[in-house]
């Protein structure tokens, strides 16, 4: 027993030596040699590369055995132009590309060497990220590349990354208001196969692969690997152009299996955490979660990180399933990322989807977000205020019947919510859901939203848990509840599609439904042009207006007050703030309730901005008094 432990140990202090200065360079490229290194046991008894001319099938050119070097690094130079062909890695598990290839060819099976200068399309070193100063300025948009386009009769690049370097595609974005697009998973994945895109196939893509290579079946030929990193590059140019900012979402927190993944064929077991009987935990429930808090599993999201922003110029990171990571890691990727830029954005879902075999003290999970200083988590409280918990889909939010204790308590969630998650004096945390006690240090470190591509949209959720709804009060319902998201001191969050009404049939988990669910019907913008015209104003109000992202814990407590209102209206007033805004007062009612309700108001002179489904900057009517009077179902918002 003592003998298996001071191996472990040893093991272990290998790793930290490593992981301090490795750059996970496993394939250097020059026109006289190339060089590959790989972090795999001491132990094993042979470590070969091997080298191909074709990215999936052809034979074999020629094998290399690997030498184990003094600093505990696998290593081999092959001397020769060796540019254009393919490698992969053996010791003895099967044949991978390694864990940080950053060139694959067809369905990542081998890693390509490949001159990374060579896929920048011209003008890339000219790229510029789009100036964002604080954090709750984004305006972030959530989109899956292939229902953003594959609905677009003027697209021609059809669920490509190319579609978002097309004119209509930055018009409707930049027309829309958003500064920030996050898109769904884009490194390499599993479950799409690339040789067969003629035949319908569909997932997010939360099914990793090689996690620092862009995914083939979004880009043009997936078997030249140049080509998927270049039209990714493009895309990323056209949005930057365009002033808005690229999310990318990462995947770390599992792989898509265990026994055929990149990481275990390389260092068994090394990656991923057991529980105590030996078995593989599952946080992520997908079957694995990996060891965020292993030295070298905690580097490779460092550099990995790191690579998209020097590589791909990639201006944020979603985070999945934050909560099955680390503190200490991602305390460590948002230092390193400040040293490169600290307006680049990171945030992430604060939980896991099952229980973690490391303790919750230790875990990114939403409570310990205040031990994570500029790093965000998605807000669950505002979202299920508004329209129902994640697993009941009947079960309606504040929109719905309630009781008078529920109804209580899901008014006191959507304000905490509006104030950033933050310590508040008129909120109660004793009747917020899920949360007790405040979880963010700043509104920055809250995502506010209503959907997300996990669970319904925001349409059909609302048709699941009204019953009898009209249209009517579909979209006057979509319009208030985006309302608080956009009013809301945290980051604005919403789903691609939303916008239009989008519905995905009322399909409550759509990751590999096909695109008759998925598709975002791009003719409702013509069907509710108002919907769409309201969606465009809202976010031009909160561009116009500071005082709705004060940035600040201390600010928020300063100038955000709520007001006393009837039971199901939340009312709130941004007072003061003449400093950095024209309007000196601005007062929010939200009316959740069928009723016109009437709400008191500081006795002056007022101009109302926005009224039953209606956004007009410049003022839809003026009043004087002290009290205001607000449609059923509806916002409303005034200025003086």
């Amino acid at each position: 027993m003592k003998k298996v432990f001071l191996t472990m140990a040893l093991l272990t202090m290998t790793a930290v030596m490593l992981a301090q200065n490795f750059k996970f360079d496993e394939m250097t490229y020059t026109p006289e040699a190339t060089t590959f290194k790989l972090f795999a046991p001491k132990t094993a008894k042979r470590v070969v590369v091997r080298l191909y001319k074709e990215g999936l099938s052809g034979r074999l050119l020629k094998t290399a055995k690997m030498q184990l070097s003094p600093e505990g690094l696998w290593t081999v130079t092959i001397k020769g132009d060796l540019k254009g062909l393919f490698y992969t890695f053996d010791m003895g598990r099967g044949e991978c590309p390694g864990v940080f290839a950053k060139a694959v060819g067809i369905n990542g099976r081998r890693a390509a060497i490949l001159d990374l200068t060579t896929t920048d399309p011209v003008g890339w070193a000219k790229d510029v990220r789009p100036v964002i100063k604080m954090s709750v300025d984004h305006v972030i948009y959530e989109m899956h590349h292939r229902d953003f386009s594959v609905g677009r009769d003027d697209a021609q690049y059809k669920g490509k990354f190319l579609a978002l370097t097309e004119p209509w595609a930055i018009q409707h974005l930049t027309a829309l208001g958003v500064n920030a697009v996050h898109v769904l998973p884009s490194y390499d994945y599993g479950s799409v196969d690339e040789t067969r895109l003629d035949m319908p196939q569909y997932n997010w893509g939360y099914d990793p692969v090689n996690y620092n290579v862009p995914e083939g079946s979004y880009s043009t030929n997936p078997y030249d690997p140049a080509c998927r990193i270049r039209e990714f590059k493009q895309m990323v140019q056209a949005l930057h152009k365009a002033g808005i900012r690229v999310i990318l979402d990462v995947v770390y927190n599992h792989t898509y299996d265990v026994d055929h993944s990149n990481f275990q064929n390389t260092y068994p077991d090394y990656y991923y955490r057991k529980n105590a009987d030996g078995t593989y935990s599952n946080g992520s429930g997908c079957g694995n979660e990996t060891a965020s808090e292993q030295p070298m599993m905690r580097r490779f999201m460092l550099e990995s990180v790191k690579h998209w922003i020097n590589e791909y110029h990639i201006d944020g990171f979603r985070f999945d399933l934050m909560g099955c990571h680390d503190i200490e890691t991602m305390n460590e990727i948002r230092h390193m990322v400040n040293e490169i830029d600290p307006t680049i954005l990171i945030y992430g879902e604060g939980w896991s989807a099952g229980s973690c075999a490391l303790s919750g003290e230790q875990l990114g999970v939403k409570a310990n977000v205040t031990k994570m200083p500029g790093i965000a988590a998605f807000s669950d409280e505002i979202r299920d205020a508004l329209r129902g918990p994640f697993d009941n889909d009947s079960k309606p939010g504040i929109f719905g019947q309630q009781t008078t204790d529920e109804q209580q308590k899901l008014v006191e969630s959507l304000k905490f919510g509006i104030v950033g998650g933050i310590s508040h004096p008129q909120v109660n945390m004793l009747k917020v859901n899920y949360s007790k006690e405040p979880w963010a240090l700043d509104p920055s470190q809250l995502i506010s939203y209503v959907s997300c591509h996990d669970d319904m949209c925001l349409t059909d959720r609302l048709r699941a848990s009204i019953p009898n709804i009209t249209e009517a009060e579909l979209i006057r319902l979509d319009l208030l509840a985006q309302t608080a998201v956009f009013t809301s001191q945290g980051i604005p969050f919403m789903l691609a599609g939303e916008e239009v009404l989008r519905s995905k049939k009322g399909v409550h988990n759509s990751f590999e439904s096909p695109d008759s669910i998925n598709v975002i019907d791009w003719s409702n913008a013509q069907s509710y042009p108002q919907v769409l015209k309201y969606y465009q104003r809202l976010t031009q109000l909160r561009k116009h207006h500071p005082a709705f992202r004060l940035g600040s814990a201390d600010l928020v407590r300063k100038h955000l007050e709520f007001l006393e209102a009837p039971a199901g209206v939340v009312a709130f007033r941004l007072k003061n703030y003449a400093g950095r805004d024209d309007w000196r007062d601005i007062i929010v009612v939200l009316n959740t309730t069928r009723e016109r309700q009437s709400v008191r108001i500081p006795d002056d002179k007022w101009v109302m901005v926005c009224s039953n489904g209606v956004i007009e900057e410049e003022g839809v009517e003026s009043f004087v008094g002290e009290e205001t009077s607000v449609s059923p179902q509806s916002a409303q918002i005034i200025h003086n």
